[in-house]
């Protein structure tokens, strides 16, 4: 069996503490993980600038050419984890067993950080709207208008502490190395692979290693990174949300409530935009943030859930092999069906009907894990509870609400999709604080633009701009 070490600087620790990670239908054993502790992760973080001090020491062009190679290393090559090596096929049939997720969707998301770190060059030049790199490394430069900037670097390095739910929210992390900030991260306790493949993909395209960290482990675990580290980003649920609300030190990553709306001017050509809002729920097995939990709307409302219904409702429970497989397993099995009997609850308000509960039982129990099928429920008004819920499966509420109310009744909304040419509407959803990503017309709101950040810009939260006057007789050339 596959035996992975903590990873201490780069270096390898076994731990006497151990856990074995499972297969999560058969209960057969993957690998063999050591565990970190807090005191550990307290004292190896007093050495954290020399993470940042070896980042340094190579020009950022060339760690950006190493992030390149690293992507095709990551995509591609047989990498050393723990005391075996890895194919990319062993990584997604590993992911997969652990996860739950559906193996082509493991092989999507591997694409998709392959491409960040592949096209890394531009994604930096927008996010850092085209500074040159090198004023990052330096502290200080000139900008093309002729003037000193300065950016000092908050952190020497950028703590994780990482889900299991979704290997897509790696890309958030992924920038920190091109900009000579170290890696240290918990994974998550079911999704390992990801980090680990990807510190290998690091190390082998010449990344010191002294730069990255990898700490498995309990809470105490992420508690220490999250008091030590000079920035870290946390997954979370919106407990998780109100418990670091206001603090500088870090960027909390929850539950996206993502929305789809329909302006009056367009909503009657809503057959027009089905196949939008489907793909919006359902990629990606519903895990995502960036999924959208619901359709908001002021007439058509229950024949757009039909629609969706009949649409995703006869989505069945496939193996995880299965390329067409659609949905992914709770790994834990109370959580699946603890999710089931509070949606049951929900669905029993007045007002509220579920609309997939024709095409079959929506909770499928396995032995050791269990399956929610996708649910749409209509709401006749947004005042009904489960209007403002998302879970982690492919859920949406179809809800009714006149148009001039949506902004304010929808609440928080990580992506919104706005199907609608009224300038008016476009103006206010445009001025609207309550909403992350805007996608006017008929964009699915998981698709991403890479070149615009998502959930924060992570040079201005590592980074901050401050005044910084050379007098002219020490003045650059």
């Amino acid at each position: 069996m596959l035996n992975v070490p903590v990873l201490r600087w780069g270096k390898p620790y076994e731990s006497l503490d151990v856990e074995d990670v499972v297969h999560f239908a058969t209960g057969e054993p993957i690998c063999r993980l050591s565990k970190a502790n807090g005191g550990i992760i307290s004292r190896d973080l007093r050495k954290a600038h020399v993470a940042r001090e070896k980042l340094r020491e190579i020009p950022p062009a060339q760690l950006l050419e190493m992030v390149a190679k690293a992507a095709d290393y990551y995509e591609s090559a047989d990498l050393e984890i723990g005391d075996g090596v890895q194919s990319p096929d062993d990584f997604v049939h590993q992911q997969s067993a652990t996860t739950g997720l559906p193996e082509h969707m493991c092989r999507k998301n591997m694409s998709k950080n392959s491409f960040v770190l592949r096209n890394m060059e531009q994604i930096l030049d927008c996010l850092t709207r085209g500074l040159d790199l090198n004023i990052l490394n330096e502290g200080f430069g000139k900008e093309n208008r002729d003037v000193v900037v300065s950016y000092q670097a908050q952190t020497p390095i950028l703590g994780a502490v990482l889900p299991s739910n979704s290997p897509g929210v790696h890309t958030l992390w992924l920038p920190a190395i091109p900009l000579q900030i170290g890696l240290v991260l918990k994974p998550g306790s079911q999704e390992i692979w990801t980090p680990y493949r990807m510190a290998a993909a690091f190390m082998k395209a010449g990344i010191p290693p002294e730069s990255i960290s990898l700490y498995p482990g309990g809470h105490d675990c992420g508690g220490a990174i999250m008091s030590d580290a000079g920035r870290s980003m946390i997954f979370g649920s919106m407990q998780t949300i109100e418990q670091f609300k206001g603090n500088p030190k870090v960027q909390v990553h929850g539950p996206g409530f993502s929305k789809i709306i329909l302006g009056d001017d367009l909503v009657d050509d809503w057959e027009k935009y089905i196949d939008v809002m489907a793909e919006s729920i359902v990629i990606n097995g519903g895990r995502g943030c960036i999924n959208c939990s619901g359709i908001w709307a002021s007439r058509h409302t229950k024949e757009i859930a039909a629609a969706l219904a009949e649409r995703l409702g006869p989505i069945e429970v496939k193996p995880p092999s299965d390329p067409d497989a659609g949905i992914a397993a709770f790994t834990n099995k109370a959580q699946g069906t603890g999710t089931w009997a509070m949606l049951e609850q929900d669905l029993k308000e007045s007002g509220v009907t579920d609309m997939t509960g024709q095409y079959g039982e929506r909770l499928v129990e396995q032995d050791l894990c269990s399956y929610l099928r996708p649910v749409i429920a209509h709401c006749e008004s947004s005042e009904c509870g489960i209007a403002s819920k998302e879970f982690m499966f492919p859920f949406a509420s179809v809800v009714n609400c006149p148009q001039d109310q949506m902004i304010k009744k929808m609440g928080y909304t990580l992506v919104c999709t706005a199907i609608t040419k009224d300038p008016n509407m476009i103006r206010n959803l445009t001025d609207a604080t309550n909403i992350d990503r805007l996608n006017i017309g008929g964009i699915p709101t998981s698709k991403l633009n890479w070149l615009q950040p998502h959930e924060g810009n992570i040079i201005d939260f590592l980074f901050r701009s401050r005044a910084y006057q050379v007098a002219e007789e020490m003045a650059m050339a």
